[in-house]
């Protein structure tokens, strides 16, 4: 067995196929990923779709659940693009990393909190509002991520107005 030492530094510079690589190396070594598991299917067919309305009845349903948000805000990235019908793949090592959150647990609860809130919404506990690999991995609808997108600009813009209502030094000339 041979050692190797890298630093944050390193690693963060190491090309996106290195650093992937190191990440499952980790996992595999922490017994949080099964070693030799083949890929899953996913369940593409029962992603829901989720419109711009479904996206803010959702969004009401989280309000006061920050770590839901703060998931939910991180599906709004472009995400991967793949398969037939196409899914978006996004990976939750980098929702936890870019959400500021302290495990990878509390990113399950927010998509789980989520895809509550989907059922309660649709009164339908078949569909899903998100699926998983075993090489953690979350994949949602492309229309819903485009959804999410839209929904995180609409909420940004509208906090934007509000403050400019209340600081005239922020109120944008024509």
């Amino acid at each position: 067995m041979i050692g190797i030492t890298l630093t944050a530094d390193q690693i963060c510079n190491a090309p996106i196929e290195v650093r992937r690589w190191i990440e499952h190396e980790v996992l595999i070594g922490l017994r949080l990923t099964p070693q030799a598991s083949a890929p899953r299917e996913l369940h593409s067919s029962r992603l829901a779709i989720c419109s711009e309305e479904d996206m803010a009845a959702i969004f009401g349903r989280l309000r006061g659940m920050p770590v839901a948000l703060s998931v939910l805000f991180e599906l709004r990235h472009p995400g991967i693009l793949f398969g037939n019908p196409p899914v978006k793949s996004f990976r939750l090592m980098d929702m936890l990393h870019n959400s500021k959150l302290e495990s990878i647990d509390q990113v399950m609860v927010g998509l789980g909190a989520i895809n509550s809130a989907l059922t309660e919404l649709r009164g339908d506990a078949g569909q899903r509002f998100c699926d998983f690999d075993n090489e953690g991995h979350c994949f949602v609808a492309p229309e819903t991520q485009a959804s999410i997108a839209k929904l995180w600009h609409d909420v940004v813009v509208s906090q934007q107005s509000a403050a400019a209502r209340h600081d005239p030094a922020m109120r944008v000339v024509s």
